[in-house]
Parts: C-alpha cells; structure tokens; sequence
C-alpha cells in the first residue's frame, strides 16, 4: 500500500467504520469458554434526545479498557443498550407531538403521531395503545441517531448483541424477574403513602430523588391548649395545617415536657391533636415544636405508621388540595362549619396557591404571628420533575431493601471499585436508605406487571390473592390479554378480573443489564459463559440507581454479584465547572466535534482524565490530541520511508540484529514502558497507560529517531544499521498497539500501510505488545547509555538553540565531564549523539569531572564559524 503524504481523519475514519463492520472485527465468539472471556456490562443510555459530548467523553474510556483487553486475546462480549422505558422517553413524546395518553379511548389503528401540531394546538388524548406506538417511533429514530454517534466514537461494540429495554426480551425478563421475588417473598403490594410526583402523575423512588435549594419561610403559628393556654409553631408549610394530626417536640425538650399528654386545637380547623414527645422533634430548629401533617416529610409518614391517628390526605394525585367532609372522620373538628369555610378557600388550589391564601386567612384570623421569615432550604423533587415532590397514599409494588442492608453491604464490599473510594457513595447509600423500592410507576410506556385481580361479586378487585402470569407466557400485557383461566369478557366484571394499571419503573429492568445480555431467562448455558460479568462502567451519580439496583438484583435471584469490576467515570463540567446535562440544556454535541477535531483526537482527551474525577470541557486538549495523531503519522511516515529508502526488507528484519549499546539500552527502555502502561490497564489505569506511552513516544520522536537517523541511512550495509533497522521497527511496531486503544483510527491506517497487510489484519485482533519480538535481544552492557545519549545530545541543542544555530550547525569542540558511570554508559554511545549534533569526533572529550545538581554530566560544546 502506498503511504499517503497527509492524514485526512474524516475520511479515513469513516472507511474504517466500514472495513470493521464488514470483518466483524468486534464479533464475541460465543463458542469459546468462559476462562477466555471479557464481558462489560454497558450503561444503556436513557432514549430522550440527543446525545452529548459527556456521553462520548465516558462511554470511550470504557472503550479504552474493552480494546486492551481483545488485544490481550480475550473474547470480548461487549453489547450496547438503549434504556427506553422510561419517564424521560415518555415526556419527550408528549411534547413531540403534543399528546396525552388516556386508558379510557379504544385503540385507532389509522391514528398516526404528527410534530406539526402547533404549540397553540390543543394537545391531543391518543389511547394507551396508540401512545405506545408513538414512544417507540421516536425512540428508533433517537437510537439510530445514537448508534450512528457511537460508531463514529469507535466503539468497538458488537452490535449484534444490542437490545432494547422496551423489546420483547426484555419485557420477559423484567417480568420473570417480577415473579421469581415474588416467589422468593422479596415484592409486596400495599396501599401506603409514596413520593409523587405531580407533573408526571406518578410514585417516585427515593434513589430518583434529589434535594434543590430553594426558598421558603417560617410562619409562625398560634395554636391554643384546650385546657387553656397556647404554644407557637414555626413552619414553612402552613398549607397542610389541615393535614395536622399531632404536634410533637423533643422529650428531653424541658419547654414543652409539662404539656405531653394535652391536647392543642387547630386555627381555622379547630381540630383537636394531641401533643407528644418525638425523638425526631429538633430543638434548635424553629421553636422547637412542630406539626406532625399528613404529608410533609418523610418523618411524617413514618411517625404516622407508628402512632395509630388518622390520615387526614389534603394533596391529590395532581398537586391540588382535594375536598374534604370536616366534622367527619378522619377530619374531626369543634367547628365544622367554619372548618368547611376554611377549607372551600384552598380547595382546588395548588400547593403554592394554597400557601399563599391559607397565609392570610392566618392573618385575618389572628392566629399569624409576625412576618414570615425569608430562608433557603432543601426541598426534595424528582430528578426530572419541576415540582417538589408530595406524600400521597397510592397502592404501589415494592422491592425489599431495609431488612438486607448488611447482606447488600457485604455484596458491595466483594466488587472491586475503581477508583475505590467510591465504594464510600455505595455504603452510604445502603446505610441511609429509609424506604423499601418502589417499582411500579403510573405510566404507560413500559413494561407492565405480569399480575392481575380476581373481582368479587360486589365488584371489588382483591388485592391479596394477585393472579400471576405463567412463565411461558412471558412476556404479556395484562391491559390487553386475560389472565389464566379467563375469558376477555370478563374483564372489569364482577366475577371476572381486573389488570394491574402499572408498569414497571425503569430501573427494574435496567437494573438486570447483565442478565439481559447473559439471556438469564431464555438460555441457561449462555448466561454461565456471560454472568457474572467482568466489567460495569458507569458514572458516579447513578451508584445509587444503577450500581446499587444491579447488585440488589443479582443477589436477590442468585446470591451472585453481577460484576468484578465497577469503573467510576466523573462529568464533564462546562466552563463554569457544572455539570452538562441534557435535562438541564447545558449540553454541547458529540457529532459536531468529533467531526471538528477528528475522533481520535476526542478519545485522546477522554483517556487523558482519570476515573472519578471531573473534567472541564477544554477544547485545547483537543488540539493536544490532533497534534499527537499528526505526530503519530508523520513520524510513521518518516520511519517507513527511511527504512525502506535505505533498502530493508521490512518483513526480514529481525531484532536478533539489535546488538549496538544505543539500541539495546532503548529496548531496555521500550520494555520498561510496555511494563508500565500494560500494569495500569491492569488496574484499569488507562489514563496512566497513556500519559507513559505519550511521554515516550516524544521521546523516541525528539531523541532516538535524530541519534539513529544517521546510522540507518549508512550506505555501507552493516550491523550497526541492521541494529538501528530492527531498533526501529519494533518501536514503531510497539507504539502502535500501545496507542491502539486510544487512537483507534489513525493506528489502524499506519498499521495497514506495512504490518497489516492493506488492512487485512486489523491491528486491533494484534497481541498487546509484550516485546516477545526482542527476546532474544541481549541486556544492554550500559542500561543507562540512551539516557546518558540523551542529556549529552539535549545540551547541545540547547547550546545551539541561545546561539540562535540551526539543530545541524557543526560542533567544532565537545567537552563532557561527568563520573565514572555516566562516562561509560555514554561512551558506549557516543559515536551516535556525535552523529546527531554533528559533531567533530576528533574534537570531543570525556572526562572526569563534576556535573551540575541533578545531572549525570556538565557539557561544554563550541559551535564552528560558519556551517558545512
């Protein structure tokens, strides 16, 4: 193959894509064992849009440490996933197309979804099924738009191996997933407060929770003692007074310990709650008591489930106050007239409309003491959601989690976490939880639970006996099929059966990542070859949601881990140092500067940032990684050409020929390096692998191409230039593997010119270097002389570089003094920095003599008057 006089990266990259598609160079063998394997477990990225540069960023330094391992001979097991069952999926078809899902309307199946609509439009009702159809529309479209990114990313994926969290395999085994813990007695139903979001309509679970602060303030309200007297009560929700069923402080608070027992009455309402010592109550926070409402807080929920008072719910499903019948249980009220006219005042209204009124109502009243205080507090939202999230009584499905703390601990501490810090958020995590996991979301895109209801004669579904589904039938749709035993008919009816509405939070499949690529549920001998797997990369936000579910899986239905290894990537923070993310619109595309500074300069600058930590956006990095490609081929390029200008037959070298000292002492130096990048890709090091070998390779550029240069052009055939030839080739035959996985691209090209026979043999099934070419290469008698050659030759130049010479001005005196050792190892190469600084070996002496701190040698060279 002839070789190109420039590099053109787009062009050469898009051929390769090619040429790797066609040769199937990222197949996984399926026959082969598992000894033999390397399975990643990858992080399906959530089907909601585009992808950005932080994407790119995280997914290529997993692919850094997939393409070391296929190059160490692993057979490499690397699928990639699209995570489209979600809210985020769901949201983004609404606005689209600017519809809403409805259970009510039939199936239309000439209904087609249009972007048209325009924003002033009313949005359309499209029925369950239609909706469905619409999400996976545009889920396709996102997840070939995804594909195409990730292949001009050059990942090394095996495509065939991809799935979709939505797609039929998928559903079975999410479902069967459901039925084996409720056969193992780790799900149950119950009807119970949960977080809700409103603007979704659905439960949220509290690793989807995050705290955002915003502000608020404190009011201070007036309750009377029914037996005469009245305490203060400092807030930030007055809206829930009506939701009040006691008032609570610390039982050690010696303020208010004479009143436990005693009963306080409510403004507005007039409902009488008891008040009792709470060991939650804070006595520096407020004035030390406090309302306990159904539903403020977490608190809330759980001192309700313990104390036996009513549940007084006020905030429905959609973030309004509901009617409520006062002087009725549970509202029991003195005063239920004026409770009835206080409450018509918030009935309907929002939350925050709510707050405002009942304020002054408060005031009107009497019963506001002073100002609200202005403060800034956390408030707890969905992740993606807009308004902070509510406590509303719903009958939801959960996954056990608080009795097997110490056993999800235990299986945490069995992982290797790279970096291993992070393992701190994953203890943390478990040790805080404070709720069981709420899997079963509101929704409608997503994969439904394999569970139905027998009705009873009155028309009641009975939730204790659910009807489950039969394995075989996997994977179903209760909305639309009966379930064993019953007719379609009798649907809805008394005597018939009722389908479970909901459909699965998304985590509940995600979360079996690695089952759904090892095909637990379909193929008993593949999962063995697959499962555990050896490598979960991933980010560090979701240690709580992906890292952690995972594990919980994985034990729950095999007692297994469901990795070896967890690789931690941190974010890419924009020039303000937060975090880009797609929800919040900070986000700059991948496509754009891959095609903008080449792909493989892109992946330079991901294999430069270490794991877990966060990586400002720096285009000049960029810059840094297209120079080093530049390099890569250019010195190639020279390399090739000085061999074959000299007339070697590159496929007879052979490094036995590698006998002078110069040569033997960088060999000694390659090996050291390859040691040293190949045992930080065994720590998962990539980045250290790539700072070694760039540092080397600048100086194989800088240093040994200019001390050989003249000895692999001697015309007289010799050994001293068979040993620069041989030097040579295994260097440049050593850098481009050990750049391979960095620069997938431009390494392929070199390679195909001369060792991969016109890309025939794609450098990326070669053997990681290990230097098993120069075995027979003896040990150097001076280890130190290329080091020593170095110094000598770098002192020169500089002499050269404040005389304001060119690099090939002729040295008409050379004096080098330094000790003993240095002058040997340097003697042994001192023909070599001669002929690199041209230098007058007639005139040159090495001799005795001090060297400056720090130093092997102190170097004095006399340039010539004037040049050859």
């Amino acid at each position: 193959m002839e070789i190109p006089e420039k590099y053109d990266a787009n062009e050469a990259e898009a051929r390769w894509r090619e040429r790797w598609e066609a040769d199937q160079i990222y197949a996984w063998d399926p026959s082969r064992p598992r000894e033999e394997t390397f399975v990643v477990d990858t992080p399906p990225p959530t089907v909601s849009g585009e992808l950005h540069i932080g994407h790119v960023f995280s997914y290529a330094q997993q692919d850094l440490i997939v393409r070391y391992q296929r190059m160490l001979g692993r057979n490499i097991a690397y699928p990639m996933g699209w995570d489209d069952n979600g809210l985020p999926t769901e949201r983004r078809v609404q606005n689209v197309f600017r519809i809403r899902p409805s259970r009510e309307l039939p199936y239309d199946p000439e209904w087609q979804p249009s972007a048209d609509r325009g924003p002033k439009e009313a949005v359309e009702e499209v029925s369950r099924l239609n909706f469905i159809e619409a999400c996976e529309r545009v889920c396709e479209e996102d997840e070939q738009a995804f594909e195409a990114l990730w292949r001009q990313a050059g990942l090394s994926v095996d495509w065939k191996l991809g799935y979709r969290t939505i797609d039929a395999h998928c559903r079975r085994t999410a479902q069967l997933s459901f039925l084996d813990l409720h056969e193992r007695g780790q799900v149950y139903q119950t009807l119970s407060p949960a977080m809700w979001d409103a603007d979704f309509a659905t439960a949220i679970a509290q690793a989807e929770v995050e705290d955002r602060e915003k502000p608020g303030a404190y009011h201070d309200i007036r309750f009377a003692i029914e037996d005469g007297g009245e305490l203060l009560i400092a807030t930030t929700r007055p809206e829930l007074l009506g939701a009040c069923i006691a008032v609570v402080a610390h039982p050690d608070d010696e303020r208010y310990q004479k009143l436990f027992g005693k009963t306080a009455v409510t403004p507005l309402f007039h409902a009488p709650v008891p008040i009792l010592p709470a060991a939650h109550a804070d006595p520096e926070k407020g004035t030390g008591i406090l309302m306990v409402c159904t539903f403020g807080d977490a608190m809330d929920v759980e001192w309700w489930r313990n104390s036996g008072l009513p549940l007084r719910q006020l905030i429905g499903p959609v973030g309004r106050i509901v009617p409520a019948h006062w002087g009725e249980p549970p509202f029991q009220t003195r005063e239920p007239e004026a409770a009835a006219r206080a409450h018509a005042e918030l009935e309907g209204r929002t939350v925050k409309q709510a707050q405002r009124r009942i304020v002054e109502l408060l005031g009107d009243d009497g019963s506001l003491v002073g100002e609200p205080r202005p403060i800034t507090h956390p408030v707890k939202f969905y992740e993606r959601g807009e308004r902070p999230l509510e406590y509303v009584p719903t009958r939801q499905w959960f996954v056990k989690l608080l009795e097997h703390k110490d056993a999800l601990l235990e299986q945490g501490r069995k992982i290797t976490w790279h970096p291993p810090h992070m393992r701190t958020r994953y203890d943390n995590w478990v040790e805080g939880l404070n709720q069981d996991w709420c899997i079963s979301r509101q929704r409608f895109a997503g994969v439904p639970f394999p569970v139905w209801y027998p009705i009873d004669e009155a028309g009641a579904p009975d939730f204790e006996r659910p009807l489950l589904a039969e394995r075989e039938r996997l994977p179903v749709d209760p909305l639309a099929e009966p379930p064993p035993g019953y007719g379609p008919e009798q649907r809805d009816q008394p005597g018939g059966f009722a389908a479970d509405p909901d459909v699965m939070d998304t985590w509940a499949t995600s979360s079996l990542t690695p089952q759904i690529t090892s095909h637990w549920a379909t193929d008993p001998g593949r999962h063995e070859r697959l499962f555990p797997a050896d490598l979960r990369p991933q980010s560090h936000e979701i240690i709580r949601t992906w890292a952690f579910y995972t594990i919980v899986k994985a034990w729950m239905h095999e007692g297994q881990i469901p990795w070896h290894h967890i690789t931690i990537s941190g974010w890419i923070l924009d020039p303000e140092r937060k975090k880009m993310s797609k929800s919040k619109g900070k986000v700059m595309t991948g496509s754009e500067l891959l095609s903008e500074h080449s792909t493989d300069a892109i992946r330079y600058w991901s294999g430069r940032a270490r794991l877990g930590v966060d990586t400002v956006l720096d285009p000049s990095v960029f810059k840094q990684g297209r120079r080093l490609t530049t390099k890569l081929f250019n010195a190639s390029r020279f390399v090739l050409g000085q061999l074959e200008d000299s007339g070697a037959d590159l496929g007879a070298v052979a490094t036995n020929e590698i006998r002078e000292p110069l040569d033997l002492a960088y060999v000694a130096r390659l090996r050291g390096l390859v040691e040293r990048a190949s045992g930080a890709f065994e720590r998962f090091d990539y980045a250290g692998a790539l700072q070694a070998t760039e540092e080397h390779f600048w100086e194989f550029c800088d240093d040994y191409l200019e001390l050989v240069k003249l000895r692999s052009y001697a015309e007289q055939d010799g050994a001293g230039r068979h040993s620069a030839v041989a030097t040579l080739l295994l260097a440049l035959r050593t850098f481009l593997r050990l750049f391979a996985p960095f620069l997938p691209f431009v390494t392929e090209e070199i390679w195909s010119w001369r060792f991969g026979d016109g890309g025939a043999r794609s450098i990326h099934r070669e053997s990681w270097p290990c230097l098993a070419e120069s075995d027979d290469v003896p040990a150097p008698a001076q280890a130190e002389s290329f080091a020593c050659a170095m110094e000598v030759l770098r002192k020169i130049r500089q002499t050269k570089t404040q005389a304001k010479r060119s690099l090939r001005w002729p040295v008409e005196r050379l004096e080098v003094r330094g000790e003993a050792g240095p002058r040997a190892a340097l003697e042994a190469a001192l023909s070599d920095v001669l002929s690199a600084g041209n230098a007058d070996p007639e005139a040159c002496k090495v001799a005795q003599g001090a060297a400056p701190e720090g130093e092997r040698f102190s170097v004095c060279a006399t340039l010539s008057e004037q040049a050859d």
